[in-house]
């Protein structure tokens, strides 16, 4: 296995685009690229910065010599682990309001959803705080739970725009829209502009968070 292999072996492993590697090093998504396909070398200083990028020794991207299985990079653990479990208890908050608000009506619902949505986010922070593959959890966790963390506090906002208009200042509090007054085409409107702004803001979030992706070789 060649210096070039190696390179590209630890980007994938890391879950990374030629661009995002570029970006961490200091140097432009073609001089990776030459390094990757062994038109070029990186010179000493970026071969530093790559073994303190990727936490091997510069022996080993240099020569090949393995690192020691003891080594840091192989006793952590994977950060997606706590991506996914991180996920699952957003979703449980977001169902668990759902449900409290369906069945009992009461505001407390989303204080429900909110805490879980802190715990999940916390796992994964921890998770980005001490395990590898960082940098694909972080994708995968922002254009999963998107979806998930920004539909309760979208709607609240909303909510207290819609009591605002109808010139209520009290604004019912839940993970589910509800709309003000007797007008059937004002609470279409509100409907429509409450789902227009999550879908638009959410389908945004998940093309700048993934659009680096076909980088990847």
């Amino acid at each position: 296995m060649t210096m070039a292999d190696r390179i590209q072996s630890l980007r994938k492993t890391k879950g990374i685009s030629q661009e995002e590697l570029a970006d961490q090093i200091g140097v432009s998504r073609q001089a990776v690229s030459k390094w990757e396909s062994e038109q070029s070398n990186p010179d000493l200083e970026k071969v530093i910065l790559l073994s303190e990028y990727f936490e091997v020794t510069t022996d080993y991207l240099l020569k090949g010599i393995e690192p020691k299985p003891d080594s840091n990079i192989k006793n952590r653990h994977d950060a997606r682990l706590y991506m996914l479990l991180g996920t699952a208890i957003n979703f449980i908050g977001l169902t668990s309001a759902l449900m409290v608000w369906i069945e009992q009506q009461r505001e407390y619902s989303v204080a429900i959803g909110l805490i879980l949505f802190a715990v999940g986010c916390l796992i994964y922070a921890v998770g980005q705080l001490f395990g590898s593959n960082k940098t694909a959890a972080k994708k995968w966790f922002i254009g999963v739970n998107i979806w998930i963390l920004l539909f309760i506090p979208l709607n609240c906002i909303f909510q207290f725009i819609i009591a605002l208009i109808h010139r209520s200042y009290f604004a019912i509090l839940s993970p589910l829209p509800q709309f003000y007054g007797n007008s059937v085409l004002s609470a279409v409107l509100a409907f429509g502009l409450f789902w227009g702004c999550y879908i638009a803001v959410c389908v945004l979030v998940d093309v700048m968070v993934f659009a680096n992706r076909k980088n990847k070789s």
